[in-house]
Formats: C-alpha cells, sequence, structure tokens
C-alpha cells in the first residue's frame, strides 16, 4: 500500500500520455493529407519570426488591453508549468515538495512567483469571460462562433481558472499542516494562499490533509486532461503557434504566387525560357483546390492553428460591408474538414471520397467571390495564418475547373487575354487619355 499513490500516478500519467500520443499523431496525419510545400527556405528569418510573433507576441500588442491579458496567462502558463516539474516528481517519488530543502528561501520566493501569476492569469480569465459574455465584444460573435467554439471559449477559461484556485488551496493548507506533520517541509509564508487560510482554519489536520491532496491531485489529473482536450480545442494554438509562424509565408503579403505549370506553358507560348524545358509536361490532377487535399499541408496547419479570435474577421472590409466571406470561418471549415476526412480515413471509411468536399459543402462561391484579396486578414492574425492562400486556391478550381466565374471576371479575363488589360480597348490606346494633359501644358 505503501507505493500506490506512485502506481496510481505513474498510471495516470501513462495513460494520458497514450491518448496524447494518439490525438498528435492523428492531427499531424491530418495536416498531411494537404500537398507537399516548400518553406524550409532562409531559416534565419524564419526563427527570428518565430521568436518575435509567437514567443514574443510581437502582433498581438495592435490591440493593447487583450495584448495585456492575453500576456498574463502567457507568461503564468510558461513559468507554472515550472512547479509541473516538481509535481511530477513528487508524484513518482512519493516525496512532497522536494525542492523545498535544497532550495531554502529561495523556494518561498518562487513560490510567491508562481502565486502572483496564478492571480493574474485568474484577473486575466475573469476579464475574458466579462468581455465575451458581458461586454459582448463584436469580433466573438458571428455565424461560425454559435454553440461549440463559443462554449469552448468560455470552457477553456473556467478550466483554468479552476486550476488556479487549486493551486491556491493546495498551498493554503500546506501551509497550515505545515509543523504538524513532519512530510510537510517548512517553506515559510506564500503571500497570496495565505487569504484562504481563514477558510481552512479549525479544521483538523486529517482533514487538512484531505484537501491539500485533493488540489495536488485535482491538479495534476487537471493539468494531463487539459492538455488533451486542447488538442480538440482551438487552443490547440499554444503548441501550434510556433511551428505556425516559422513556416510563415516570408514573401511580401501582397504577392500572388503563380501556378508554375500555367506560367510554364505561358512561356512556351510566348517563346521564353521555362523551367525543366527537357522534362515531359507533368500532368496536373487539379487547378486549384476543391478540397483539403488540394490546399498545402501548410494551409491545413495554419486551420489547426487558428485560434478563432476574430482579427482577420474584424478586419476584412468584404465582411464589413454585409458580405458573407469571414476568414475566420474559412479556417474553422478547413480544420473542420480535414479532421472529417482523417477521422474518417482513421476508421477505415470513405475519407475524401465521402461525397462532401471543402469547397461547396463547406465554404461556398459566395464567400470566396466577397474577398477583395486586400491580406488584410494575413496582417491582422497575431501568429501569421494565411486564409487568403486558401480563398485563391478555391477561386482558381472554380474559374480553371468549373468556368464557374462570375460573368463579370469572364469579361476581365478575357480582356487581359486579348488586350492585356482589364479594360475593353486597344493596347495601343491605352495612354491616349495623357494626350489631354499634353494639350492642357
Amino acid at each position: 500500500m505503501e507505493f500506490l499513490p506512485q502506481i496510481a500516478f505513474l498510471i495516470i500519467v501513462a495513460t494520458a500520455s497514450f491518448f496524447l500520443y494518439k490525438r498528435i499523431t492523428q492531427i499531424r496525419k491530418n495536416i498531411f493529407l494537404g500537398k507537399p510545400a516548400g518553406r524550409t527556405d532562409n531559416t534565419y528569418e524564419r526563427w527570428k519570426t518565430m521568436l518575435l510573433v509567437a514567443f514574443g507576441q510581437q502582433k498581438m500588442f495592435k490591440r493593447i488591453v487583450p495584448a495585456f491579458l492575453h500576456l498574463l496567462i502567457y507568461t503564468g502558463f510558461l513559468v507554472i508549468n515550472l512547479e509541473v516539474l516538481e509535481f511530477v516528481i513528487d508524484g513518482l517519488a512519493g516525496t512532497h515538495r522536494i525542492f523545498a530543502p535544497y532550495l531554502g528561501d529561495f523556494y518561498t520566493v518562487l513560490i510567491n512567483i508562481f502565486e502572483f501569476l496564478s492571480v493574474a492569469v485568474l484577473f486575466s480569465c475573469f476579464a475574458f469571460l466579462i468581455r465575451r459574455n458581458v461586454m459582448k465584444v463584436k469580433r466573438f460573435s458571428g455565424e461560425e462562433m454559435r454553440k461549440w467554439p463559443t462554449l469552448d471559449a468560455n470552457l477553456i477559461l473556467v478550466i483554468e481558472i479552476i486550476l488556479m484556485f487549486a493551486i491556491l488551496t493546495m498551498n493554503a493548507t500546506d501551509s497550515l499542516i505545515q509543523g504538524q506533520d513532519d512530510h510537510y517541509a517548512q517553506t515559510g509564508t506564500f503571500f497570496f494562499s495565505s487569504f484562504l487560510i481563514p477558510l481552512f482554519e479549525g479544521m483538523s489536520v486529517s482533514t487538512l490533509i484531505f484537501v491539500e491532496r485533493f488540489a495536488w491531485w485535482f491538479h495534476i489529473i487537471g493539468i494531463l486532461g487539459f492538455a488533451i482536450y486542447v488538442t480538440y480545442s482551438k487552443h490547440l494554438h499554444i503548441a501550434m503557434a510556433f511551428p505556425n509562424t516559422w513556416y510563415s509565408n516570408l514573401e511580401q503579403k501582397g504577392k500572388i504566387e503563380n501556378m508554375p505549370v500555367v506560367t510554364n506553358e505561358v512561356k512556351m507560348m510566348l517563346g521564353m525560357p521555362t523551367e525543366g524545358v527537357n522534362e515531359p509536361p507533368a500532368e496536373i490532377a487539379r487547378f486549384g483546390a476543391k478540397d483539403v487535399n488540394d490546399l498545402s499541408w501548410v494551409n491545413i496547419m495554419n486551420a489547426y492553428s487558428c485560434t478563432e479570435c476574430g482579427r482577420c474577421t474584424s478586419q476584412c472590409p468584404a465582411n464589413m460591408t454585409g458580405k458573407k466571406l469571414s476568414p475566420r470561418k474559412i479556417m474553422m471549415a478547413t480544420r473542420d474538414r480535414a479532421e472529417e476526412v482523417g477521422a474518417s480515413l482513421a476508421k477505415g471509411g470513405k475519407g475524401l471520397e465521402d461525397g462532401k468536399s471543402l469547397l461547396g459543402d463547406f465554404i461556398i462561391k459566395e464567400e470566396i467571390n466577397a474577398c477583395t484579396s486586400c491580406n488584410a486578414c494575413v496582417e491582422a492574425c497575431p501568429i501569421n495564418i494565411d486564409p487568403l492562400s486558401i480563398i485563391l486556391e478555391m477561386r482558381r478550381y472554380v474559374s480553371m475547373e468549373e468556368s464557374a466565374a462570375p460573368a463579370s471576371w469572364n469579361g476581365m479575363f478575357q480582356n487581359i487575354e486579348t488586350s492585356f488589360s482589364p479594360w475593353k480597348f486597344a493596347p495601343t490606346d491605352r495612354f491616349n487619355w495623357a494626350q489631354d494633359l499634353k494639350k492642357e501644358s
């Protein structure tokens, strides 16, 4: 019976690790439903981008209030998790606050820092709950945010609040037990948890130990459960933000990549040198994207990294004028489709052959046609997600595979093909407007 807690702890950690590994493996398979993407160039710039944008929260501070609140939670998440190391060692070794005797007074300072951050996280979580549910900040609403996305956002905040209270409860009861049980090391005074001590004064030592142990187990199980839950939640960005920013598109925001096979065809028609001229032309399975397998794996990774914060949609000029387009919904729909296909394939189902597709069943033409290609959504995203690249690929499919672009677009395409401009007049007449300027001068 002496080693029963350690055995129970080991079983819980092993079980959580198994489910976490299984889920991460499935997400990886879902992401690699997409086509290859060459994003390994300029490694220095990529590391710099990741450190500034993901680790440094650079783009968050365009909105100072949510940025400050997010910084408190982010810092708390990084630092408080250092205490989890002690939890794990204590759980495996059957010890209690194993670092306390070695660190002495510095241990007290560390725990007080952890408690300060716990209170900061509590403050931020309550503030975010008020912003979402009382102030009803507009960017947190929208058709795509009904039911589960809104519940998910609130649920994660509540879970974080409960976990922080568990830490403070554990420390408060621990302080009362010290001196009454030799197993509990002397750690000095913990400032913030001391305010909870009056709630537990008068309890017997056995009751205090039960509450302290319950809070300890609740916190570590909560952390492990939270880690698994996050992989099904928008809060997956906690981990995905780092690779997502590393694989960012480093080109200028206004640059739209051409399709290499189409570029080569045009160059051949114009008698210009082409890439791979000695190679036979590759057979193109599909122009543009109809389903997730037509996108690049970076596009799908973007979808899994989406924080659903709504900054992209709030900055979208098409959305501002009442159009159906919501860049956030584009990313959520892409993730949902990848999840659906991946889950089907994992069960031996039809996968991509289920009669559905990303374009049509998850995203409609009215949405992608409303896009102005302005890159406002890309610029607004705090972790460099690129909804525009997905929209452009679906537009290419509609125009080149279905020949179903809007009539006004077809007229523009024809003018570009024949007159080399969107307007229907001869190239020789292009500068006629300047003649009047010469007369005036």
